[in-house]
C-alpha cells in the first residue's frame, strides 16, 4: 500500500513533523487500512498540511474547526478511518471550545496535536503551550494532557515525542484501533519541535519521563495519572505515554456514531432509492401537512 505521495515538503529540515508523518504511515500499513477507506483532516500550520504528503482522502479544514468537521466526516461513513491532524496553535487557542467539546461527542476518530510551543508558520510567536520568558510571553502554559484527564469520558489519551518515533508507532497503532472498534475518541499530543523557532530537541530528550515506569502506573485510574503527570511536571520533566486507556467493555456502545446510528450506516452510504425509503417520505409529508 503506497502512501507517499512525490512532491515536496514545506516543512523545514528537521521538523519534528517529520517524525509524525513517518509514525502516521507505518501505524496505518501495519493495521492494513485501505487508502480510499482512511481521511485525515488537517488544520492550519505547518502541521496543518500533513496530508499533502500522503496518498489518501485529505481535507484541509478552517483554522481552529477541525474538529468538527472530523466529526462530520466520520458521521458521513462510519466506516472510515479518521485522523484529525494540527497544531498547539490551532487547536489550543482559536480550537478550544471544540478541543473541550471533541471529549464530550465522543466520536471514534484520532486528534492528533503536534505541539512546538510556538506559531511556527507565523514565525515564531508564543503559543497557548509556550513557557514564560518565550518571545515575552507572561502568561502559564496550558497542559493538554492534564485537561484531558479531567474530563470523565472513555477516550483514549496518550503523548508522544519526536525523538522517539518507534514508541510513537506503537501508541498511534493502539490509538487506531481504539477508533476502528467504535469504542471512541482518541487523543494523543506529540512533542514536535520547531528547529527554526523554537528547536527544544535536546531538552526534550533529556526531560521526558515515560509514565509506564513510574511506580503506581495505572492507565485506566484518571486520578492516579492525574497526579502521576502532575508531580513529574512538578519535578521539572514531562510524562509522555498512554495516560488513559478506557476499558473495551466500558466504552462499547458509547461512541457518539453507535448512539446516532447503530447499524453504523451513515448518510453518506445510505439508500437514496424511492422503493426503500418511501414509507418514510410518505410519513415525513404527513407530518407536515
Amino acid at each position: 500500500m503506497e502512501l507517499a505521495k512525490a512532491v515536496p515538503s514545506t516543512w523545514c529540515p528537521g521538523c519534528g513533523d517529520f517524525g509524525v508523518l513517518a509514525s502516521l504511515k507505518k501505524a496505518v500499513v501495519e493495521l492494513k487500512i485501505p487508502a480510499h477507506e482512511f481521511v485525515l483532516v488537517g488544520g492550519i500550520g505547518c502541521s496543518g498540511g500533513i496530508h499533502n504528503f500522503l496518498e489518501l482522502n485529505g481535507l484541509h479544514a478552517l483554522h481552529g474547526r477541525l474538529l468538527p468537521q472530523a466529526v462530520g466526516v466520520k458521521l458521513a461513513n462510519p466506516q472510515l478511518t479518521v485522523v484529525a491532524a494540527g497544531g498547539d496553535g490551532d487547536g489550543y487557542a482559536i480550537g478550544m471550545g471544540h478541543f473541550m467539546h471533541a471529549f464530550k461527542k465522543n466520536a471514534s476518530f484520532l486528534y492528533l496535536v503536534m505541539n512546538n510551543e510556538t506559531y511556527g508558520l507565523t514565525k515564531g510567536q508564543a503559543s497557548p503551550t509556550s513557557r514564560i520568558g518565550f518571545e515575552g510571553n507572561v502568561e502559564h502554559p496550558f497542559d493538554a494532557i492534564l485537561t484531558a484527564l479531567s474530563i470523565p469520558t472513555p477516550a483514549f489519551i496518550a503523548r508522544t515525542f519526536s525523538g522517539d518515533p518507534k514508541t510513537m508507532t506503537a501508541v498511534l497503532v493502539e490509538a487506531l484501533q481504539h477508533n476502528r472498534a467504535n469504542r471512541g475518541y482518541a487523543f494523543i499530543e506529540d512533542l514536535s519541535p520547531c528547529v527554526t523557532y523554537n528547536d527544544t530537541f535536546k531538552e526534550w530528550r533529556e526531560k521526558v519521563v515515560d509514565v509506564s515506569k513510574l511506580t503506581g502506573y495505572d492507565p485506566t485510574d484518571r486520578q492516579v495519572m492525574f497526579r502521576l503527570c502532575l508531580e513529574t511536571m512538578q519535578a521539572g520533566k514531562i510524562p509522555i505515554g498512554v495516560m488513559h486507556r478506557p476499558n473495551p467493555e466500558a466504552a462499547a456502545g458509547m461512541a457518539l456514531e453507535t448512539k446516532l446510528l447503530p447499524d453504523l450506516i451513515g448518510p453518506a452510504r445510505a439508500s437514496m432509492s424511492l422503493t426503500e425509503n418511501r414509507a418514510a417520505y410518505e410519513k415525513l409529508l404527513a407530518a407536515v401537512s
